[in-house]
């Protein structure tokens, strides 16, 4: 991979050369030089990881699918639970979606599941069962975008492709003093730039893995561990803590909800949200979101009419349960349902199921719906994640 810059520019003066000013000021010998201190740092310091063990394109595949906003320490169980589940790539695109899901469930970002399957799924059709080794064919697959490309293509294939996530970024901004903000398309392009230069050389693999390694474990966002960096004797920045600079800040949107335990006889009516979007896929109870000047119950009460076509009127306030997203904070209201009437008519949903409570915690869901059946006594608190760690404790 070379070291060319994005092509894109901005209306304005003097864009263009500014841009090729960035590039030809890539400091190429500090980069090479950093590239074989963080090699040698790596051999003798990368943790010992389950895909670390492995050449297997698929397996490095769902980690780094896996690795997706979410901690290492986070991922192990689940990644050596899902390769037993579905050990090679034809099995994952012959199962169905919701298996997938179950095994997914309490991970988060249940996007990625959906286009792990797609993606298996056509590497089976178009691709004779291989994974491409190239990263621009691997990028044509659902959910691999310029990062997880990069990453397949040099660790799995040993090719120089770049990859920049957060880690790189703060490393690179850290030993270059870049004191420019992040969050700046054309500032991350030049990241790509730099770490494509760095990337060129034996073992491209491992440099990117080193690069990561030494932010996650060293160079970590507010207390960097210095002392020990390869790279701080040729580091610039003389306040490392205050880099990266990062102006924009997502605000998180408060939301209130609402949802219904309904019973028929033994069993509880549960829906499964359309694919695509937040929790695409994934079942929950039936309700919705209680707009400005509702109270949760009157909210309640609209959203089953709309939703599900049950007219209700009698409802016990169950409690209520906070749920912390990315860029938002759900307030969900939890209430038991009685005196319903009507035929369920679903609008918004995918599918509807009358079932034993005890399959509905058993179906794959997100973390609501995990603490609402909590607070109603009809599963454990303890999330997914949790048992799965206590697991591989024993």
């Amino acid at each position: 991979m070379g070291t060319t810059t994005s092509t894109r520019t901005k209306k304005g003066l003097g864009t263009g050369k500014r841009e090729e000013r960035r590039a030809s000021s890539i400091p190429q010998k500090a980069l090479m030089r950093a590239r074989s201190l963080l090699l040698d740092w790596y051999d003798a310091n990368a943790r010992d990881l389950p895909w670390r063990r492995t050449r297997d394109p698929y397996a490095i595949w769902i980690s780094e699918t896996m690795l997706q906003q979410t901690r290492v320490d986070t991922v192990i169980p689940y990644y050596d639970r899902f390769l037993e589940r579905f050990p090679d790539l034809a099995s994952l695109a012959a199962a169905d979606l919701e298996s997938v899901y179950a095994s997914w469930t309490g991970l988060g970002y249940y996007s990625r599941a959906r286009n792990l399957h797609d993606a298996a799924q056509s590497v089976v059709r178009d691709w004779d069962g291989e994974l491409p080794d190239s990263a621009e064919s691997l990028r044509e697959l659902k959910g691999i975008g310029r990062y997880t490309a990069g990453a397949l293509a040099s660790i799995a294939f040993d090719h120089e492709e770049a990859l920049v996530d957060g880690n790189v970024i703060r490393v690179l901004a850290r030993f270059l003093d870049i004191r420019e903000d992040v969050s700046e398309s054309r500032v991350v392009e030049h990241f790509w730039a730099l770490a494509a230069t760095m990337v060129i050389g034996p073992r491209p693999g491992d440099l990117n893995q080193a690069l990561m390694e030494l932010g996650a474990t060293i160079c970590t966002p507010r207390t960097p561990t210095c002392p020990a960096c390869p790279l701080a004797t040729n580091c610039a920045a003389g306040d490392p803590a205050t880099l990266p600079i990062k102006k924009k800040r997502t605000r998180v949107r408060r939301v209130e909800a609402a949802a219904a335990w309904i019973m028929r006889g033994k069993q509880v009516l549960a829906v499964r949200r359309p694919e695509g979007g937040l929790l695409g896929g994934l079942w929950e109870l039936p309700g919705g979101e209680i707009v400005a000047g509702e109270s949760p119950g009157e909210g309640l009460r609209r959203c089953l009419a709309e939703s599900v076509g049950l007219s209700v009127t009698g409802l016990e306030a169950a409690g209520e349960i906070e749920h912390l997203f990315s860029h938002r904070r759900l307030r969900l209201h939890v209430f038991r349902a009685s005196e319903v009437s009507g035929r369920v008519r679903r609008n918004g949903f995918a599918e509807h199921r009358w079932l034993s409570p005890a399959r509905l915690a058993d179906l794959p869901h997100g973390g609501p719906t995990r603490k609402a059946l909590a607070l109603l006594g009809a599963a454990s608190a303890q999330s997914h994640r949790e048992r799965l760690r206590a697991e591989s404790a024993e």
